[in-house]
Order: C-alpha cells, then structure tokens, then sequence
C-alpha cells in the first residue's frame, strides 16, 4: 500500500456529480496497408494491453478511501482487477467523420469514472471514415497528469509496425487484500501525529512567500510601472463563467508546429505564448459574436510540469500552476502576443515564489472529507453563477512524442488530448505536440460554450493572423 500524495488525493476528494476530474487522449489510426499485417482489431488491442500492462503499475491499482475521509486514500493492487472492464468496444454512426468521433468523446468525457475500481478506461472506436479507428484512453487526474499520462501511452505503442517484444515481468503479478477499516483508521491516525508540525511549517513559509510578493509586486507597479500577473478571483465575469453541468461537449483542430515556430522566431515568445495568443484571439472573436465587451482582459491558468528527467515515468502529479493575462483588451494581433509573452515571464517568476513545494505541503494538509464537502455544496449551490472564478479558462501545452507511433501494426495519424473542467470555468484548451503537429482539444461545457466547434476554427483562425503577420515582417528572412 502506498499513501496518495496531498496534491493526487485532492483531485478525488474535489470529484462532484459536475466536476469530473479524469483526463483523456484520442488516439486515431490509419488502417493497415501490408497485407502482411492483420487489421487492427478489438482482441489485438486487448492482447496488447494484457501483455503490456505490468510496464504501467497505476492502472492495476485501486484507492482505498479513509472512514470518514480523515486523511488521504491508499493505492491498492486490486484484488477484483477485471480488464474486461476498462477495455471498451464502441462505433460511431456513419459517416464516421469527426462530428461524430466529436460527440462520442464529449460523452465519454462527460461520465465518471467508478472511484472502486482502477481510475482508467480504454474505448477502442471502430466505424471512422477510411477504415480509420481510435482510441480513447481516459484517466483520473489522481493517477496522472500530462506528463507521466504520455508514459503510460508509451508502453503501448512501438515504433515501427511490427510489435517490439516485451519481456514478462519478473515475478508474478499479486494483488493486495483490502485493508480493514480499522487498519486503514489506525494507519491514517499514526501519518497524522506529524500535521501539526507540517501545519506550522506550511503557515511560516507562507507568510514568507506572501510577503515576498507582495514587495515583488509593489516594486512591479511603482518601480518598473508594470501591471504584476493576475490575481485569483480576479478574472472578469463572462458567459464562460458560471456552474458547470454534467455535460460535454468536444473540439479538436490540428496546426503545423512549423507555423507555430515561424511566429515564435520572428516575434519572439514561446511556444505556449504563441498557443496562448491563438486562444486569446478565438475568445476575443467568440465574446465579441456573444455581444460582451470586457473592460478587463480574460486570465487562465496554464498549469507547469515540474517534473525532472529522472522522475519522468513516476505516476502521480508533479505540476504546478500560473495565472496569466490574455490581453484580450489589445486589438493587435501581434501586440497581443507580445504583451502574453512579457504576461508569462512575469508569471514564472511569480510561481517561483508561491513555489511547488509550497502549494504541496498545503494540499498534504488537506482533509479529504472536508475538501470534498466544499467541492459539492459549491456544486449544490451553484455558486460560481454568483461569484467570480478563479481563472476564466484552463490553457495547458504538453511536449509530446516527436517520432511516428504505431500500436498493434496501425499508424498513429493524430493524438487529441482531453482536459478536465473546474467549477466556474466552461473551457479547457490542451494541447499536444506529435511528430509536426500541435494537436488541440477543446472541451466545453454543454451549457456555457456549447459552440467549441467554432471556437476550433477562431483559434485556426487566429494563428492564420500571426502567421499572415510574421511572413510580411522582413525580419521573416532575416
């Protein structure tokens, strides 16, 4: 057994009947060309994964709640492990193109996952235009986030189309027995003789922290006369906002990473600036259709993997999270960016300060059962409908493979990720590189963005502007 981190533990504790907290990736295939190789099939994924899944500790392992949520779950190795549970069969109505792909993914991100078993289910989607298929591998924020999520899609894929051998385990896979009640309370009991000491320890580096912001941000404002980043719930109202529902609804749209990069060069910024600036100028067009005119510029928050190479394939959440303006406010394209760009160095530096660590020992210090009521008498309430959110939308960028993938001797041909929604805020933007391609994944709140569709466009749209903008700049040649 293994104690979840403050920081995973939070991710189920805050699950509500409207937040689903899990995060998903669409994996489409081009169908085979050699006669040599049998099409892919439901029972050769399922073969696959049968074989492959000792690489990937976390999808055999259970979190075993706490009586009375006094303190954080425990992995398990799960003793009613059934993999033909989490191994789903599905199709699309014809014609199978991706308004339909589109809706399924919305409804599958939509629906929980059962918090008793393993936190992962795997839909392999057959029915696509072309003799195409994908898969749909969803994943609770407990067990992963982006970074050590694109590990666990690792394991299944090789790098040619014929399958890599991979070696049987050492020893044989033995699942836990569930602990007792009683030993979970007595265990839970014994990790907490030490809160008081982490409590004290939490509270003195915070008011350190919050001093040193302060004086960073006053020198900001009265030094350098510049506007420090955002603070939370700070953001403009906007019919973004508000309670979210239950349910879903999905985007995707792909960008060569070579357009991308020539705004970067010519410009300057980063990559997730520019992808920062693309989404800035899509909500800007969609607000301005909805007939809202913003005195303030829209926040997000861009969360940050602080994981090292050494601790790449550790399952888990190493991230950490900055609020950012998005310059909504500024009509220049170009300006925009500039201004997101000198916004996120800003923020960096201002999430050193609030560190990682920092936030970690906060959320180690976390009760489940309490944490958890907020979280559903927020939803029960509907508060958010009345009081600012945090942010106004969730932006994330995730490095992902820079070399063709293949799974059971089919050719991954795109990868779309899907983020979670937080209450009070209607939008998640991920994206993800491969091979040449940033690949975007829009997820929507039925009721407050049911358009994501065409917010994809206005965000192709906006990168069309950059791009037209940087090949009439002369330093484009340079």
């Amino acid at each position: 057994m293994e104690r979840l981190s403050g920081l995973d533990a939070s991710f189920l504790a805050m699950e509500t009947p409207t937040m689903r907290l899990h995060v998903a990736a669409v994996m489409v295939f081009e169908p085979q060309s050699s006669a040599h190789e049998p099409a892919m099939s439901f029972e050769r994924v399922r073969q696959i994964v049968a074989e492959r899944i000792h690489l990937v500790p976390p999808l055999r392992r259970r979190a075993v709640r706490v009586p009375f949520g006094i303190h954080h779950p425990v992995w398990v190795e799960d003793p009613d492990f059934d993999l033909d549970y989490h191994l789903r069969r599905a199709s699309v109505p014809a014609p199978g193109g991706p308004n339909e792909l589109s809706a399924f993914v919305g409804e599958v991100a939509g629906r929980p996952l059962d918090l008793d078993r393993p936190l992962w289910e795997m839909h392999v989607v057959e029915g696509l235009e072309s003799g195409h298929f994908a898969l749909v591998i969803k994943l609770h924020h407990a067990a992963i986030d982006g970074a050590s999520g694109a590990e666990v899609l690792a394991a299944f894929f090789d790098l040619g189309p014929e399958a890599r051998i991979v070696a049987e385990p050492a020893r044989p896979w033995r699942p836990d027995e569930l602990p007792t009640e009683r030993d979970m309370v007595t265990g839970a009991l014994s990790s907490l003789t030490r809160q008081p000491e982490r409590a004290a320890s939490a509270l003195r580096r915070t008011v350190g922290a919050v001093r040193g912001l302060s004086e960073r941000n006053r020198r900001l404002r009265e030094e350098d006369g510049i506007d420090p980043p955002p603070a939370p719930f700070r953001a403009p109202r906007t019919s973004l906002n508000g309670a979210i529902s239950a349910h879903r609804r999905f985007a995707f749209l792909q960008a060569p990473l070579d357009d991308v990069q020539t705004v970067r060069r010519v410009f300057g910024g980063t990559v997730n600036d520019v992808v920062l600036a693309c989404v800035s100028g899509a909500l800007r067009r969609l607000l301005a259709e909805r007939g809202e005119v913003l005195d303030d510029p829209l926040v997000a928050m861009v969360p940050m993997s602080t994981r090292s190479p050494t601790d790449a394939s550790v399952p888990g959440n190493r991230v950490h999270a900055m609020l950012v303006s998005l310059a909504t406010t500024v009509s220049d394209p170009v300006e925009r960016l500039r201004v997101i760009s000198s916004g996120t160095r800003l923020a960096k530096e201002q999430a050193r300060v609030l560190s990682e660590d920092l936030m970690r020992e906060w959320a180690q210090l976390a009760v489940p059962a309490l944490s958890s009521r907020v979280a559903r008498l927020a939803g029960n309430l509907r508060l958010f409908d009345y009081v600012p959110a945090l942010f106004n939308v969730l932006i994330s960028n995730i490095p992902g493979p820079d070399v063709p993938l293949w799974c059971a001797g089919a050719r991954l041909v795109a990868l779309y990720p899907v983020g979670p929604l937080a209450d009070g805020v209607g939008l998640n933007v991920t994206v993800l590189s491969y091979t040449a391609t940033l690949y975007v994944g829009l997820l929507g709140c039925r009721e407050l963005v049911p358009e994501v569709d065409h917010l994809a466009h206005l965000v192709s749209d906006a990168l069309g502007e950059l791009v037209k903008a940087a090949v009439r700049t002369p330093d484009h040649w340079a």
